[in-house]
Formats: C-alpha cells, sequence, structure tokens
C-alpha cells in the first residue's frame, strides 16, 4: 500500500449512556488538534484503526457531478474472521466449533414466534466449513429443504463481544440461487435496536437484473406495526448492481452516532438517520433462515441453499471499561507514526483490499481479539482483560 500523509482533526465531545445490558461511561475526546500518520506502514496500530465513511452529496458549481463527503471515524478495537481458513470439523483444529470470536447457535422457534407457516430449528451442524475441493471456500450457513417437525432446519453464528459500540462491520458474502431463503447480515441489541442487511432469494430476478436488497433499522415503530420494518420510515429497498448468486461481494454497515450508512463494495446504498439509530453496544450475527412466510422469506426451498460467507470484519469502539482502558494504556501519542493504521476499503472497482488483514501483518493487532481456536493459533492475545474510561470516537471531515 502506498503511503499517505494525512492531517485531521479529533471532533470533540462528551458523554454518558447507559443501556439495559451494558452501563456505559464513555468519555470522549474534547481536546482538538492535528495529527499526521502514514497508514498501513508496519505500524503498531495502537491508537486504533481510521475507517473512511460517507455519502454523495450535492455539488454547488456541478449539480451534475456530486461531490463526495468523506468522514474519518476512529475505532480502538477490531475483529478479523478470514473463514477460508477455517477446515471442517475433525479435520484439524482450525474448526469452526474451536473459533474464539464466533458460537453457533442452537434454538428453536415456533411458526407463530417466527411469523411464518413454520417453525425455525436453528443447529450447529448447518454451519459448517466448506470442504477443500468445494469451489467457493469459506463458512457455509445452510438452510435444509427437508421440514422437521414443522420446523424448517436453519443456521446462525454470532460473535462471542457482545460490546461493539459504533463500528463498521464488513462480510464478504455469495447469495444462494435457491429461491425461499433470507440471508441476513446485521448487528443486534434487541428487538427494537437492531440493523439489518437483509437478501430474499425469492426476490432475486434474473430475467429483468433485479436484486434487491433490504436495509432496515428495527425499532420501536416497527415493533408497533407487527414487525413489519417495511411500513416504517427505517427501511430501503436497494438494488445491487450485479447477481449476488454469482459471485462474493463485500456488504457493510457503519454505525455512528445518530446515523447509519450501507454499502456494497464500498460503494453507498443508503443512509438511515434519527431517533432510530440504536444508542447502545451489541454484537454482529450472520443468519440463513426459511420459515414459509410468502410476505418475506418464501420457500422452504425445493433443495438445500447455503450462504457462503468469506470473511468478517469488524473495527468498533467497545463498551466495556477494561477495553477502554486498555486503549488508554496503550494510545501513548496519537500523532507518532504509525499509531493509528488506515482500513484499507474495498471499491466498487477493486476488491483486492478484501483479502487484507492487520491479523496477517505480525504487530497490527497487539492487545486485540484476533481470529483463531483455543491453544492452536494463540486465541485471544495478552490484555483482552484489562480494561478502560476511555473510548475514542474521532472524525475527520474532509470534502473532497
Amino acid at each position: 500500500m502506498a503511503s499517505l500523509a494525512l492531517v485531521f482533526n479529533l471532533l470533540l465531545a462528551t458523554t454518558t449512556m447507559f443501556t439495559t445490558r451494558h452501563r456505559h461511561n464513555i468519555l470522549l475526546f474534547s481536546t482538538l488538534s492535528l495529527f499526521i500518520f502514514t497508514p498501513l506502514v508496519l505500524a503498531d496500530c495502537e491508537c486504533g484503526y481510521l475507517s473512511t465513511t460517507g455519502e454523495l452529496l450535492p455539488n454547488p458549481h456541478n449539480p451534475n457531478a456530486p461531490t463526495h463527503q468523506q468522514h474519518h471515524a476512529l475505532f480502538t478495537d477490531l475483529i478479523e474472521s478470514d473463514f477460508t481458513k477455517l477446515v471442517p470439523e475433525g479435520q484439524g483444529d482450525a474448526a469452526i466449533s474451536a473459533n474464539t470470536d464466533w458460537v453457533r447457535q442452537a434454538f428453536n422457534l415456533s411458526d407463530q414466534r417466527a411469523r411464518g407457516d413454520y417453525g425455525e430449528m436453528f443447529a450447529v451442524e448447518n454451519v459448517l466449513a466448506t470442504e477443500k475441493l468445494e469451489d467457493d471456500q469459506g463458512l457455509k450457513l445452510i438452510v435444509r429443504r427437508e421440514v422437521v417437525e414443522d420446523m424448517v432446519p436453519v443456521a446462525e453464528i454470532d460473535t462471542r463481544r457482545l460490546d461493539m459500540y459504533w463500528g463498521t462491520f464488513r462480510a464478504s458474502m455469495k447469495m444462494t440461487g435457491v429461491s425461499g431463503t433470507c440471508a441476513a447480515f446485521f448487528w443486534y441489541f434487541n428487538d427494537t435496536q437492531e440493523i439489518d442487511m437483509e437478501f430474499l432469494s425469492k426476490d432475486f430476478d434474473k430475467s429483468n437484473n433485479s436484486y434487491p436488497v433490504n436495509l432496515v433499522l428495527q425499532s420501536r415503530e416497527a415493533v408497533l406495526n407487527g414487525y413489519d420494518a417495511a411500513a416504517t420510515s427505517n427501511f430501503v429497498k436497494a438494488y445491487l448492481p450485479f447477481d449476488p448468486t454469482e459471485d462474493f461481494h463485500e456488504y457493510r454497515i457503519d454505525y455512528l452516532p445518530g446515523r447509519v450508512y450501507f454499502y456494497v463494495d464500498g460503494g453507498l446504498l443508503a443512509k438511515i438517520d434519527g431517533p432510530a439509530v440504536p444508542s447502545s453496544a451489541g454484537h454482529l450475527i450472520l443468519q440463513h433462515w426459511s420459515n414459509g412466510n410468502k410476505l418475506w422469506s418464501g420457500g422452504p426451498p425445493g433443495r438445500d441453499a447455503s450462504l457462503v460467507v468469506r470473511y468478517v470484519k469488524a473495527y468498533f469502539n467497545s463498551s466495556r471499561a477494561e477495553r477502554q482502558r486498555d486503549w488508554e494504556g496503550r494510545c501513548k501519542d496519537p500523532g507518532a507514526k504509525g499509531a493509528v493504521c488506515k482500513v484499507p476499503d474495498v471499491l466498487p472497482q477493486n476488491g483486492t483490499a478484501g483479502g487484507w488483514f492487520f491479523m496477517d501483518q505480525g504487530n497490527m493487532t497487539n492487545n486485540q481479539t484476533v481470529w483463531g481456536n483455543e491453544g492452536a493459533m494463540g486465541g485471544r492475545l495478552p490484555g483482552i482483560g484489562g480494561l478502560a474510561m476511555w473510548v475514542c470516537v474521532m472524525f475527520l471531515l474532509i470534502l473532497l
């Protein structure tokens, strides 16, 4: 990566927040400073990971050529999961059952709770690594065709960490071409604080190149509408510029104070802001399901259907006081060379950054949680339990 010298301003704010699951006492920086950093040059990244976020805005000088307003958010923690390195159960240490960052889910939902014609049976055996000879390497989440006790066997995997408080969350996924399932990548705190990207395979139409994705903020308004988020102001149906069943693409959620951005391959799909934006810490979920509801998932599928995930990358702030203290202890000089590292972005014309991981660089994830399995790849590095009062949310505003 080429070295770039960037000058950025640290914004100020102070806030104290409380939630039902976590108590947040988060002091944000109240000092305006200037720093210069060089991203991705064998740095320690001890002060965090800088991510670009933003939206297209009208250009007052040329209405036909909108400008791109970029904000940069600095996040203190990361989780990176390269699922192409997984092996099937029983074939080595790097199995998903031993992964330090993810937990496969097992539970049942009745048809009433699932709000469909069938219930849902979430089972760990439906979350598995691909075999080496399969064309698409990664983690498979399978929806089975056979209904069992009036339930459709489906799949879910969640992050172990529940403390993701603002962040940029990215997943490289290939959708199923089998009609009748819902593939979902989402951030979750509870049923009224949830950020979803949902893909309904029955709605993919090759005949007219129509491939929608449903972008949702589940909120109190949605609950009052019978969990029908589409009937609220916090729902956007966007259309992908490609067939998502033919290849892997990076789907991304940026959860920031008061607003959420949705992207695909670095291109902005939508922005949702306002009171429905969550105000809590939560976790990430990958899910693939069907319940026969003709208004949503449809199905069950006519044959087993697989969502394949190559990677998940999460750069975020932690709501945990111990993680905040860890950050304060290691970030001695944010202006030092390499103290801040820029997150490389997948772009609409260039997806090569998808194969780049901080955890592969050797010295860029000190005091972080890195993907692995207990006892084989080091699991969690020292300091994950050491803990903090400072969390840093810093935005650089650059108008291009």
